[in-house]
Parts: structure tokens; sequence; C-alpha cells
């Protein structure tokens, strides 16, 4: 197996592992509403509100860590597509 085949195969596992973080935020998101609990009435909406915000806030590193190595690993790629293009110019 080339290294160019395994490249390509890790950046599809990894973007697609970032594809399924960022849809299940967007679902947690979905019905996140900005409000402010003034009485104890609403404490079981500000109890919901919560639970998705900490939710969101374990998720984001897993999401930055992703969106990193995708570009990690894209950055790669188009350098040694480039440098095998540089090295058959020469």
């Amino acid at each position: 197996m080339s290294i160019m085949l395994v490249l390509w195969i890790v950046w599809a596992a990894v973007t697609a592992f970032l594809l399924v973080l960022l849809a299940y935020r967007g679902t947690l998101t979905r019905y996140e509403e900005d409000q402010l609990f003034l009485d104890p009435a609403g404490s079981h909406e500000e109890q919901q509100q919560s639970e998705i915000v900490q939710k969101v806030t374990r998720l984001q590193p897993l999401v930055r860590i992703a969106t990193g190595a995708t570009c990690v690993l894209s950055a790669t790629i188009i350098g040694v597509y480039v440098w095998d293009a540089i090295r058959q110019f020469q």
C-alpha cells in the first residue's frame, strides 16, 4: 500500500469523524435557547439548557482536535502532491 493511499484513508476517516461530531453538535444546539430564568418556575427549562451547554462544552475539544487533524492531513496531502510535481519538473 502506498503512503498516499494511507494518507487518503486516514484523512477520510478523520473527516467523517469530524462531520459526525458537527452533526451531533448541531442536533444538540438546535433546541438551545438564550433565556434568562428569573424565577423558580422555569427551573426545569433552566436545567435542560444547562445540560445542553454542558454537553456542547464537553464536545468542543473533540471538534477542535478533529478540525486540526483534518487541516494538517489536508496540508500534508497537498504538500506531497506539490513536492511530487516539483520533482517531476526538475
